[in-house]
């Protein structure tokens, strides 16, 4: 037994008899032993106490005046009592009446059978209590085994528990590093081909400037075969001078094709006149796009400044803020409860995937189909304020994720871009969705950037702001418009035209290039009929520019491509794009991947 003190053991063994310390120091198989030897000492003892007599008895009858003899009670019980008791009685008087029984022993005496009677009595006792004491100590200690036992019991299942758990972590550890080392040469594979497609459309454009300059030194010496040097400097001054039909106003071809006005390789950034710092913004009007931003930066601002253009340009415009009412919103479509938000995106969500089944279904082409949206007055924009808290106050998670996936990939050619402003341009602040982390990172972003005053420690803006380009890795540094009061009324907006962009035809294209470029030949001798598709190469492609893709290798195809019970071989496929490079619906960029042209 474990004692708690030296006190506590000194008591317990003052109060515990020798015998049973003996008994509790010996082992289980002789404390049973000696507990059977206990018990067979109690049963013998108590069956010898049970049999036999332990005193004499002397019978006795009474004489009755008839002169018989009454030796039993009315019960029939014999009259007898002890020598003692029969002596005791004749010396204080015993009547005459009173005779010894002459038909029981000698003289109404009966020897006792079993004179030691209370002694095997007492040994009976005796060996059943001590078998009772040896039993309970037993139990006793058997009891503060098994709380031992118990507890063992638990430690070890504790053990056990603990080790399953750490093997268990190790190998969501090893997991882990293995997800990011997959995933990290993933990007350093992607970041690679990237590089190299890149290197490869430089060439490619290279290549083609360079050919259409030979080209047109070649067109130029033929027009100008046989002529003097005087009449090829008057042929050049008057095609400098030559207007066209479609040149406007004092435009001429000279200062169309002034070299002085084109974007050269070392100027990449001459995309507008430097005297228009925020021409970048025009970036923002027609594509799907992520303000972002520290509190303070302007990017609320922008976002109105951004909200005039797209009215200006004939969007109809739809704003989701929270945090405001429509007295912030004057001139446009605004909700600011939860309710009318969450509605709002499910009428998105509807009207987006409508058009897409319809265009889908249809025989036209993307610029066709996106000049019939504006005809139609179906331009929409979405203007998504608050972003970051959308996923705190509308439960239905599963439609915010739907609705950022299809928000930020298929709605620039449904004519339905969206604007998001947020805190951060992580997948939490995009309503959460999940999946779509490459496709975040390539969209197009602008991260408004703020200062603290160190005066008032308040946050304002800086009017810097830094850009990134969709589908591009580099960050450029802009400056904000500039505004000297929040817009909050929208109405004076001057409306645009159905179709601020109409597309040109392929035919219009080459007629303007005939006219200024292949002068002195006609139409008919540049312009070719394209390599008209096969039906499998016509269905390739028209699956490739659903899915968006723009980029598309031949290895991607497994061995006996299989579509509606058809088996396709690798080779077929790649026959295919040939048909698609050869009607200059795309390019080779690599072995057996093409690029599409884009529209």
């Amino acid at each position: 037994m474990n004692y708690l003190t030296d006190k506590h053991k000194q008591l317990s063994e003052s109060q515990q008899s020798g015998l049973m310390l003996w008994f509790g120091r010996l082992s289980m198989d002789r404390k049973a032993v000696a507990i059977g030897l206990s018990l067979t000492v109690g049963i013998s003892s108590a069956a010898m106490a049970w049999q036999g007599t332990s005193s004499s008895r002397i019978y006795f009858c009474l004489k009755t005046p008839q002169k018989t003899l009454t030796c039993s009670d009315k019960n029939g019980r014999p009259f007898r009592m002890t020598p003692f008791y029969w002596s005791q009685w004749k010396s204080e008087g015993m009547p005459r009446q009173v005779v010894r029984d002459p038909a029981m022993g000698v003289n109404g005496l009966v020897k006792a059978t079993n004179p030691y009677k209370p002694f095997w009595g007492f040994g009976g006792f005796l060996g059943f209590a001590l078998a009772g004491w040896m039993l309970r100590h037993c139990q006793s200690e058997e009891k503060q085994r098994a709380v031992f036992e118990d507890i063992a019991q638990k430690r070890d299942a504790a053990k056990a528990e603990m080790a399953a758990r750490s093997e268990l972590l190790e190998s969501y550890r090893d997991v882990a590093i293995a997800e990011v080392q997959l995933q990290a040469d993933l990007d350093l594979v992607a970041n690679d081909r990237t590089v190299d497609i890149q290197k490869a459309e430089i060439y490619a454009h290279t290549e083609i400037e360079v050919t259409q300059m030979e080209a047109s030194e070649a067109i130029f010496e033929a027009q100008t075969a046989g002529m003097t040097e005087e009449q090829k400097a008057d042929y050049i001054k008057q095609l400098r001078e030559m207007k066209t039909p479609y040149l406007q106003g004092s435009q001429t071809l000279q200062g169309t094709i002034d070299p002085n006005d084109k974007v050269t390789g070392a100027d990449s950034q001459a995309i507008a006149p430097q005297d228009n710092k925020t021409a970048w913004v025009q970036n923002l009007v027609k594509q799907t796009a992520l303000v972002w931003g520290n509190q303070g930066g302007g990017k609320s601002w922008l976002a109105r400044y951004v909200i005039q253009l797209k009215k200006q340009a004939g969007y109809r415009v739809i704003v989701l803020d929270p945090d405001s009412n429509r007295s912030e919103w004057r001139g446009v479509e605004s909700y600011h409860s939860w309710d009318e938000i969450e509605q709002q995106i499910r009428n998105y969500l509807k009207e987006l995937e409508s058009r897409l089944k319809t265009f889908n279904d249809s025989s036209m082409s993307e610029s066709q189909w996106r000049q019939k949206l504006w005809a139609e007055g179906k331009a929409t924009a979405l203007i998504c304020e608050e972003a970051t808290t959308y996923g705190d106050f509308i439960k239905d998670a599963e439609l915010l994720d739907k609705f950022g996936k299809l928000a930020l990939t298929k709605s620039r050619k449904q004519e339905m871009p969206i604007t998001v402003v947020a805190h951060n341009n992580t997948q939490t602040c995009l309503f959460g969705i999940k999946g779509l982390h490459n496709l975040v990172s390539k969209m197009l972003q602008v991260e408004c950037l703020a200062e603290v005053d160190p005066v008032t420690l308040q946050p304002s803006s800086t009017g810097k702001a830094k850009v990134k380009l969709d589908s591009s890795n580099e960050w450029l540094d802009v400056n904000l418009p500039k505004m000297t009061a929040k817009i909050s009324d929208f109405s004076d907006a001057l409306p645009a035209e159905s179709n601020p962009n109409p597309p040109i035809d392929k035919a219009t294209l080459e007629r303007i290039y005939e006219l200024e470029f292949n002068l002195g030949n006609k139409a008919g001798d540049t312009q070719h009929e394209p390599n008209k598709l096969s039906p499998q190469a016509q269905k390739l492609y028209e699956y490739l520019t659903r899915t968006e893709r723009i980029e598309a290798d031949v290895r991607e195809f497994k061995g006996n491509f299989k579509v509606n019970g058809e088996r396709f071989t690798v080779e077929q496929i790649k026959g295919w794009m040939y048909e698609i490079v050869g009607a200059g619906l795309a390019d080779w960029i690599g072995e057996g991947v093409i690029k599409l042209n884009q529209i």
